[in-house]
């Protein structure tokens, strides 16, 4: 099943429980999740300051409370509704906990040879033991949003959990046999301030060894992050899935391409072809001409490779056209960052990835982006330099 499957469930609602309420009761008293199928995934009070991400049936709710409750928004309001509770407009008090970096939603699997089989959530001490809030149970082709500590876990099972990001990857990340496969990706990441100092004094030894010592950039980067990894700042494991390996064959694809762009003289050529279109023209034509020439080039070559081919011809261009041959190199060298409309780029491929865009979403923006930066381009050397 995915996530999307779960037709019983909508976003958190946090709700406060007024001064009104009469007295303090567990919830298992309330019998919440039975009676409305909703599960309580948080509790706390703003006036001392307690918070409980994972709350138990034992844990008791009373006047001034606040809690987060994860179903149906008509089980919400019913809930509220009979119990006298008050429904925020959203998220207030556990706003930074239920950020959707921070925390969310995941489906589950029970593994083969999982310690769950054939036992309870509750024989189980799930709970306790995972520190998670379980939401609802898939089993015998059946969801399950209450009594869930009563359902009897075979393997294939599918549980639904709301948690913190970086405890469901400490889960993931447990050795084998694990208790859970996770069905659905993770967002976020595990979190170690207390490895910062390590992590800033290994990034300061790689830059030592670039500024003072003239090393590669890679090998002073990977002995970096090989300092990283024998002082536990992140695991052999952490840094392999850390790899955007779909960035990793994007641009080895590009390389090549570009080299047989240039060796094969295909974009002298298509230089070339240009200038014998265009014709003669006024200098800032011109400029405008190579600032586009120089932009396209960019989305296919690299911009050292692109800024390498094009100064020479374009200043024998501008030399042509009795404009200034400087000019049209500071325009080559500022064009060549031009490079906004497709993930081809080595900065636009590496966050495409963690930001889940698509290649439409750079031509979108990317193309605005490129427009401006035309536009700005050029104006500023009509306006400071004087080119007509």
């Amino acid at each position: 099943m995915l996530i999307t499957d779960y037709p019983a469930l909508d976003h958190p609602f946090e709700l406060h429980v007024p001064d009104t309420f009469d007295g303090r009761k567990t919830l298992e008293e309330l019998a919440i999740r039975q009676d409305f199928l909703v599960s309580v995934v948080a509790l706390g009070n703003a006036a001392t300051g307690s918070k409980r991400l994972v709350p138990r049936r034992t844990d008791s709710i009373g006047p001034g409370d606040d809690l987060v409750i994860i179903g149906r928004e008509v089980n919400v309001r019913r809930l509220a509704e009979i119990m006298g509770w008050q429904i925020k407009d959203g998220l207030d008090y556990f706003a930074d906990e239920f950020a959707r970096t921070n925390a969310g939603l995941v489906e589950t699997v029970v593994s083969p040879r999982s310690e769950l089989i054939g036992k309870t959530l509750s024989e189980a001490g799930f709970q306790e033991q995972y520190r998670v809030n379980p939401i609802a149970v898939y089993t015998g082709g059946r969801v399950y949003y209450s009594g869930l500590k009563h359902v009897r876990l075979n393997m294939g099972d599918a549980i639904l959990l709301q948690g913190p990001w970086d405890r469901f990857h400490r889960l993931r990340n447990q050795p084998q046999p694990r208790a859970l496969t996770f069905a659905s990706p993770l967002e976020g990441e595990i979190l170690r301030p207390e490895k910062a100092k390590l992590a800033v004094l290994w990034l300061a030894v790689a830059l030592a060894q670039i500024i003072f010592f003239k090393m590669q950039l890679s090998v002073a980067l990977m002995s970096g992050a090989l300092g990283m990894i024998i002082t536990g700042v992140l695991t052999v494991d952490e840094a392999y899935h850390s790899v955007d390996w779909m960035t990793v064959f994007l641009l080895a694809g590009l390389i090549p391409l570009g080299f047989a762009f240039e060796q094969t003289g295909t974009a002298a050529y298509i230089a070339k072809s240009i200038l014998v279109i265009i014709g003669e023209v006024q200098p800032i034509v011109l400029l405008a001409v190579v600032g586009v020439m120089t932009s396209f080039f960019t989305l296919v070559i690299s911009n050292v490779g692109a800024t390498v081919l094009l100064v020479p011809l374009c200043m024998n261009m501008a030399l042509m056209a009795g404009g200034d041959p400087r000019m049209a190199a500071l325009v080559v060298g500022l064009s060549a960052s031009n490079t906004f409309v497709l993930p081809t780029h080595q900065v636009n491929a590496l966050i495409m990835r963690p930001g889940g865009y698509r290649t439409v979403d750079y031509a979108k923006a990317g193309a605005v982006m490129t427009v401006i930066f035309l536009a700005v381009m050029l104006t500023v050397i009509y306006l400071f330099y004087g080119i007509q």
